[in-house]
């Protein structure tokens, strides 16, 4: 199943580099914890992603030993919003959560079609209940929080979300990047590294550190 979805299933056109030997973030750092065995899914819009929010979390797992599968609504070419192309490797509609140790949601403002999309809600309630990491920064933790997940636990995001995550019931908890059990949340691309670094250690120690 796991090379229908296109295991590293993405072209990376410009911006991110980070399919290329030798080159890119991936390759300078030397991250302690090893995720070989792992497999993660990264959850980007058709249009108007965050570069920085993809490229870190998809360098440092991929750093760590972890197989990365790139997901979306549509399968043509996304384009984030500082002008990396991707093609994405599966449709969302087609992620087997049962393969995966995480999903996780990009932001930037495309992701905000994702808000009460059934589908995305759908795979987020199938991952949560299934004990995956289950992971959003910026705009995108208001899918978890839409799909009732965050109830109760402590959440951040970006800023303009903050009504939203209340409202259905998470505790906003300030920070660039939050980890409460299995669920990781981050404010914006300033604090994708930090997410990047709290979303390894979780899919590592799933029950904690």
């Amino acid at each position: 199943m796991w090379s229908a979805m296109g295991i590293l299933g993405c072209l990376i056109v410009l911006g991110l580099g980070c399919t290329q030997e030798g080159g890119g973030a991936a390759k300078k750092r030397e991250p302690a914890t090893s995720l070989a065995g792992k497999k993660a899914v990264l959850v980007i819009a058709p249009k108007d992603f965050r570069d920085e929010e993809l490229q870190e979390p998809l360098d440092l797992l991929k750093a760590s030993g972890c197989e990365v599968a790139i997901a979306c609504a549509s399968l043509d070419e996304a384009v984030g919003m500082l002008g990396a192309k991707v093609k994405p490797g599966v449709l969302l509609k087609d992620v087997k959560v049962a393969d995966c140790d995480a999903v996780v949601f990009v932001g930037g403002v495309g992701a905000e079609a994702y808000f009460d999309d059934p589908i995305a809600h759908g795979l987020v309630k199938e991952a949560a209940a299934g004990g995956k990491i289950v992971a959003a920064i910026c705009v995108a933790p208001s899918i978890l929080a839409r799909a009732g997940v965050l109830k109760g636990k402590r959440a951040t995001a970006w800023e303009s979300q903050k009504d939203d995550l209340v409202k259905c019931g998470a505790r906003w908890a300030e920070g660039p990047a939050v980890r409460d059990g299995r669920f990781v949340t981050g404010n914006g691309p300033k604090a994708a590294r930090e997410f990047a670094r709290l979303l390894v250690q979780a899919i590592a120690h799933p029950e904690g550190p």
